[in-house]
């Protein structure tokens, strides 16, 4: 069998299908897998560490805010075209997954007219638009929030199936994988993240947070900034005269997020639908602060779905503040039986067995 796998630009679109690739893998190793994206998108990058083949395709989002703009993104996207055709031509698959992102619209389109049988998985409560143009040209539509469905046109393709998590989430034990990042097992880790690309509110609050807790007894603070905003943190922790202590950990990007979830005892972070994935099959209390400039507010509606069922907070950035989330970690710091009832509450909402859901599907 020959499969391509598109999707790109975050992290939120490459990781599910990188695990859904890996689930292909395991079950029929002889398999051609060729992952397609754009040359700007992380997938340049992260997909070769996952060990598969990369092409890529000129593509770009329709500009809202500035329409000349869309002069030239019409031009980049008959060229993605005319590259989405040759790709697939030249590779010649039998099924094409697409999870998203402006790469997939061409590839899913060209493999449709090619004879493919394709399918898409969308992470979202509120799917991306993307996904609901390329919908029409599927035999299944595979959701990761049952919300979704109700944004689509043809019920009868959906499949609740939830979020592909990559396999080594599910067997990672906390001690190992403390040991294996130097962390003190008896301390009180508080990991915070703002996606794969950073945000930049939640570092401004973590900074407070930082200043907080440095040098603190039993409580180490973990923060993934992002590459854009690492530089400029660290300068503004010198101004505020902040010299981060042992217990302080401030990392451009988490590779061994797998790790560092396994490790933490709570987390704070954005709500895009792999985050909250990842935090719930990893029973993790969360913070999570939904980013308001995502389309339908899509973020909120993750993290309620958590939140409604007792696994998380759900704190709204105009409301956001080191203050704020220094409470949070407080109130679960000092209450075992809250941290615990939520461990539990977190770990009960995630759906565990989607690449398998979706495998059985693509072999039918």
């Amino acid at each position: 069998m020959k499969v391509i796998m598109t999707g790109g630009g975050t992290g939120g679109h490459i990781y599910p299908a990188i695990a859904i690739a890996d689930k292909i893998k395991e079950e029929q190793p002889d398999t051609e897998i060729l992952f397609v994206g754009t040359e700007h998108g992380l997938e340049k990058k992260i997909v070769p560490q996952n060990g598969y083949p990369i092409q890529f395709v000129t593509a770009e989002g329709i500009d809202r805010k500035n329409l000349l703009r869309n002069v030239n993104v019409a031009r980049k996207l008959l060229k993605g075209k005319v590259e989405a055709k040759r790709i697939v031509e030249d590779f010649g698959p039998d099924v094409v997954i697409g999870t998203g992102g402006y790469a997939s619209a061409p590839i899913i389109k060209a493999g449709f007219k090619y004879g493919a049988r394709v399918y898409i998985h969308e992470s979202n409560a509120f799917p991306g638009l993307t996904n609901r143009v390329s919908e029409k040209y599927t035999r299944k539509v595979f959701l990761g929030f049952a919300d979704a469905a109700k944004h689509f046109k043809q019920p009868e393709k959906h499949v609740l199936t939830g979020n592909p998590v990559r396999k080594e989430f599910f067997s990672l034990d906390k001690n190992e994988a403390r040991k294996d990042l130097n962390i003190d097992a008896g301390k009180f880790i508080v990991l915070a993240f703002g996606g794969s690309q950073g945000a930049g509110r939640i570092n401004k609050a973590m900074m407070d947070v930082i200043k907080r807790y440095n040098g603190a007894e039993g409580i180490d603070i973990i923060l993934g900034t992002g590459s854009f905003y690492y530089d400029a943190i660290l300068h503004e922790l010198e101004n505020m005269g902040v010299k981060p202590a042992e217990n302080i950990r401030i990392m451009e990007y988490i590779n061994d997020m797998d790790k560092y979830l396994t490790s933490a005892d709570m987390v704070i972070s954005r709500s895009g639908a792999l985050t909250v994935a990842e935090v719930c099959v990893c029973g993790k209390p969360a913070v999570f602060i939904p980013s308001p400039i995502v389309t339908g507010n899509h973020q909120f509606y993750n993290a309620k779905a958590v939140a409604d069922e007792g696994g998380a907070f759900i704190l709204e950035e105009k409301e956001l503040s080191g203050e704020k989330v220094s409470e949070y970690i407080d109130m679960l710091r000092t209450d075992a039986d809250l941290l615990g009832k939520m461990s539990e509450a977190s770990r009960k909402c995630a759906l565990t067995d989607a690449t398998d859901v979706i495998y059985a599907n693509i072999k039918e």
